[in-house]
């Protein structure tokens, strides 16, 4: 296959602009930096010179001589071009320094004068090149650069690898590209061999969905719809000289196809890929032809459509190179798929047609026999629509919806204007289809085509709510289209409760506001059961359960079980947003993991098997989220990059992937990529006016800072949470958990009263909700508070029970993280010898033993361990370990050689604490002061003892304290002050 100069990519390519070979380059640099030689080898078209330019203009530049030559295959006859490309501009430099007879041999090959040839001075023709070479290398770095070795000419060729071959020790590098095909390729070995020993291979492939994507928007094409980029994939082979052809193509063109058509192969492809085809008999083109329309063209397929000689004209074919030979597969497949489709392209259309009515009686698979009939047919006719309808529905049922959304559309253009079901109702069905499968564009074009021409209400509301839909977590973007959409719902009870299922999404989503959003979802279920729409009522009962569930709403166990009373909607069952999506929220906000991840998983199976794409990121996602829960670190990243990835291909849920991805970098993987990806989530959920997962997003950045050792950052970020959900109405502090992150970071800058107060607020609140795990987490955070003020025995106590009760819970990574709080403070207040050692705190002996915990080194005077404290740590570094926590391994590896500094209350806590508190609090914690109890107060303050109680509360909160012992220890502190040392 000859690629053609025209349309090769441009000289100049930064490295940076490698899009899909990042890791490729990384090594082919690493390899040229420690003195290697690399060769690179692919396909035509692959990217190979692209690399090698990126290469050699970035390693270049290291090195003091440069030499290059790029051959071609019109050129590859003329002796010696290579070699002059390589030396004529240094010929005059190494002339002088070479040997007579290998200075006149290269120079009459260089420059033409006189007879020269390998055969009549092939050993001073070797040796010249060889000793030319150690000449530059004597004065530094040198680097040949060779483009497309296949067409170098012979005796270019052979000089060049009998050199290479022999300059080991020699600063002289080879960086070469060469043309092979097929994975397994053995065309490079005889390359291989004539480059100096140790050279790294490097084989480029074909890129993936996203990296085309990416390189035809960095092209200028970005505006392509995400479906038509994925048929560019596919016809692509994902090569990206062929890629960006047919995107140039498109962009250029004046009609795009329409769905379910090829894709137009433009005349530089066409003739690039056919150019064998006018070696072939008219039959065997016949018989390709009918192969490149069907979707699995087999012999057998073949012979049922007429094609009686396929085996032979096949065999014709692959000898030309046009078909693969897999001896052992029974398909017929195409060396390339742009061959298909630009043999398909070159067809004229009734020799289309007539292909397409072979297959259609000769295919076994009915969606197959009608998409064939569809596309052999002109014009309307309600038999075929009937038929690709049915075929639609069976591609429905196997979980194709994007097959069903291609076939509807054949059936709605085949459909005449009076039919029933009409063309416009098709359609519609053909959009939902689309949804369904990702293919999100398609979906929304096919809507405002219907609402450009339907005039039934019905109709025009289905087809604003496809609008809608398609707009995902960007729904202020279509604020224009709920007006409309009401006033074509008029007074029907259905239609209006699409529409208020739908503002009830926008006003959370758009507006914050949860409270108006479940009072909307519950106007929508009422007026779906008034409209006898059970699917729209189900769908307004689940929202409203998810939202009250995130209120902390009393209500919601009670919605989640009207959600799921009979009769169900099946479409609903396994829907993201239907009931047992919401009870599978209520279960894991109530530590119910276990039962959690079962729903889940059912869930996800059953939303594959349906082919629902949007159903699959959420579900991938819901059981990432449960997995790190669990502290299953590794699982959960690679569950939550799956679902990363089909968001980012799909364009459905790219903001909330990105931040559960980021939770999971975090816990389990990158850290840099973990920022990287929550500031991303942060970004799009900002920019799209998304107030539910803004919180969110932030939330994930919060804990990234904090594993990044960025304290300061968590307390920005988790500060603007905190702010964001006392707006948005959300109580449940199982929602983001990332009040414990928050009072963490707190208290490590110094802030240990407003660590106090994020902790009893939230504390409140989970003790109302039941949220066991929480509650766990907080008492963690507060014994860093408790330690950070010098109380170190309750500390110790409260983290070794959180520790006990989050591993009771199985809350595994969150268990590690206690045991390592613990470690860290036994080391930090490690008693040096002779010194009083701690005490280990009441029951935590027998609470130790139980759990099968070793006793805490440095507390009891018997048991206590004076060495590094190493032994807590290594608890730390096993549970780290089981859950695959790496960013948090690291951490502990850190403190075993550097524990850090100690979190200390700041010195206004100590000194002038007292003075932010009233009269009445002031006189309650002066008596405490003097060790009075709550009835004597009350007695010399002609108090009632309640009120007492209530003022020590206001007093506790206002000091970030929690005990009597507190205040006591915060005059103390406030008297050495005052006093001095004594």
């Amino acid at each position: 296959m000859t690629v053609r100069r025209d349309f090769q990519e441009p000289a100049r390519c930064r490295s940076d602009l490698v899009i899909g070979r990042e890791d490729l380059f990384a090594g082919a640099r690493d390899q040229l930096a420690s003195g290697g030689s690399v060769l690179l080898h692919g396909p035509a078209g692959i990217g190979k010179s692209t690399v090698l330019r990126a290469l050699a203009e970035e390693y270049g530049a290291t090195v003091r001589t440069v030499l290059r030559c790029s051959a071609t295959e019109s050129e590859s006859h003329l002796p010696f071009l290579a070699l002059a490309d390589l030396f004529g501009l240094v010929l005059d430099d190494v002339s002088p320094r070479l040997p007579v007879a290998q200075r006149t041999a290269l120079e009459s090959a260089l420059t033409g004068r006189g007879e020269s040839s390998l055969q009549r001075d092939g050993l001073a023709l070797r040796l010249a090149v060889l000793s030319a070479l150690r000449a530059l290398a004597a004065h530094g770095g040198v680097l040949v650069v060779a483009d497309d070795l296949q067409w170098l000419d012979p005796a270019s060729a052979e000089l060049l690898g009998f050199a290479a071959r022999r300059l080991e020790g020699t600063p002289v590098q080879l960086l070469c590209a060469v043309r092979t095909e097929g994975q397994e390729s053995r065309e490079y070995d005889g390359h291989l061999r004539s480059c100096p020993p140790g050279t790294l291979a490097v084989r480029l492939g074909p890129l993936s969905r996203a990296q085309v994507a990416q390189l035809l928007d960095h092209r200028g094409h970005g505006g392509l719809p995400r479906s038509t980029v994925r048929e560019i994939h596919r016809t692509s082979g994902g090569n990206p000289l062929f890629a960006l052809e047919l995107g140039r193509a498109l962009a250029d063109s004046a009609t795009p196809p329409r769905p379910g058509e090829p894709l137009p192969v433009p005349t530089s492809l066409r003739a690039l890929v056919l150019s064998r085809l006018d070696m072939l008999s008219v039959e065997a083109r016949r018989t390709l032809l009918v192969a490149s329309a069907g979707a699995r063209p087999t012999p057998a397929l073949l012979h049922a459509a007429g094609r009686t000689n396929a085996e032979a004209e096949c065999a014709q074919a692959a000898e030309l190179g046009l078909l693969a030979t897999e001896p052992d597969a029974p398909a017929v497949r195409f060396a390339h798929p742009l061959i298909s489709a630009a043999l398909y392209a070159e067809a004229p259309a009734h020799e289309r047609r007539a292909a397409h009515a072979a297959l259609s009686t000769a295919a076994s698979d009915p969606i197959e026999r009608a998409r064939h009939l569809a596309l052999a047919t002109t014009g309307t006719d309600p038999e075929v629509a009937a038929r690709l309808a049915e075929a639609a529905a069976l591609a429905r049922d196997r979980g194709a919806p994007s097959v069903a959304a291609h076939l509807g559309l054949l059936a709605a253009r085949h459909t005449p204007a009076d039919g029933t079901p009409g063309p416009e109702e098709r359609r519609l069905q053909a959009a939902e289809d689309a949804i369904t499968a990702g293919e999100i564009d398609l979906a929304r074009d096919i809507a405002r085509e219907v609402l450009a021409r339907a005039t039934v209400p019905a109709d025009r509301v289905r087809a604003w709510i496809i609008v809608i839909d398609s707009a995902g977590h960007t729904m202020a973007e279509v604020d224009a289209v709920f007006p409309q959409a009401l006033a074509d719902a008029g007074d029907d009870p259905r239609l209006l409760a699409l529409v208020h299922y739908q503002l009830a999404w926008r006003t959370l989503i758009v507006e914050g506001d949860f409270t108006e959003a479940r009072e909307a979802a519950a106007h929508a279920a009422e007026l779906a059961a008034l409209g006898d729409d059970r699917r729209t009522e189900l769908l307004s009962l689940a929202f409203q359960a998810q939202t009250e569930t995130l209120m902390g709403h009393p209500e919601a166990p009670r919605t989640i079980q009207r959600a799921l009373r009979e009769p169900q909607d099946p479409r609903v069952a396994w829907h993201h947003n239907g009931a047992a999506s919401a009870r599978f929220r209520w279960l894991v906000m109530g530590d119910q993991l276990t039962e959690a991840r079962a729903t889940v998983t059912t869930l996800l199976r059953e939303v594959r098997r349906r082919g629902s794409v949007e159903s699959e990121v959420h579900f991938l996602r819901g059981l990432a989220e449960t997995e790190l829960r669990a502290g299953h670190c590794g699982r959960a990243l690679e569950l939550a990059r799956e679902s990363l990835r089909l968001a980012r291909d799909s364009g459905i849920g790219e903001t909330a992937s990105a931040m559960l991805t980021s939770l999971a970098e975090a816990s389990g993987g990158d850290v840099d990529r973990a920022l990287a990806l929550a500031r991303e989530a942060v970004a799009h959920a900002e920019e799209d006016g998304d107030q539910m997962y803004l919180s969110r997003a932030l939330g994930a950045l919060g804990y990234a800072q904090l594993v990044a050792g960025d304290p300061a950052g968590t307390v920005r970020s988790l500060r603007r949470v905190r702010t964001l959900e006392l707006g948005l109405g959300i109580t449940d502090p199982a929602r983001g958990r990332w009040q414990g992150d928050l009072a963490e970071a707190l208290v490590r800058i110094g802030e240990a009263a407003e660590a106090q107060d994020v902790i009893d607020t939230s504390r409140e609140h989970a003790l109302r909700l039941g949220r066991e795990s929480v509650l766990a987490v907080l008492d963690r955070s507060e014994a860093l508070v408790r330690a950070a003020r010098g109380d170190l025995e309750a500390a110790v106590a409260q983290l070794t029970s959180a520790q006990h009760r989050l591993g009771r819970l199985g809350y595994g990574l969150e268990e590690a993280r206690a045991a390592f709080a613990l470690a860290r403070l036994r080391d930090r207040r490690r008693p040096a010898d002779g010194a009083r050692r701690w005490q280990e705190p009441p029951g935590a002996e027998a609470r130790n033993a139980e759990h099968g915990r070793a006793p805490a080194p440095g507390f009891g005077a018997a048991k206590a361990r004076t060495s590094t404290g190493s032994t807590a740590y290594d608890e730390a570094t096993r549970m780290f370990r089981r859950c695959r926590a790496l960013p948090w391994l690291r951490q502990v590896d850190e403190s075993r050689t550097d524990p850090g500094p100690e979190p200390a209350l700041p010195a206004p806590d100590a000194l002038d604490a007292l003075a932010v508190l009233a009269a009445m609090e002031r006189q309650v914690a002066a008596l405490v002061m003097e060790g009075a109890t709550n009835r004597e107060i009350a007695a010399r303050l002609f108090i009632s003892v309640k009120t007492v109680e209530a003022t020590l509360t206001r007093v506790y909160r206002k000091l970030g304290i929690r005990s009597r012992v507190d205040i006591v220890r915060l005059a103390a502190a406030r008297g050495r002050a005052e006093h001095g040392p004594s």
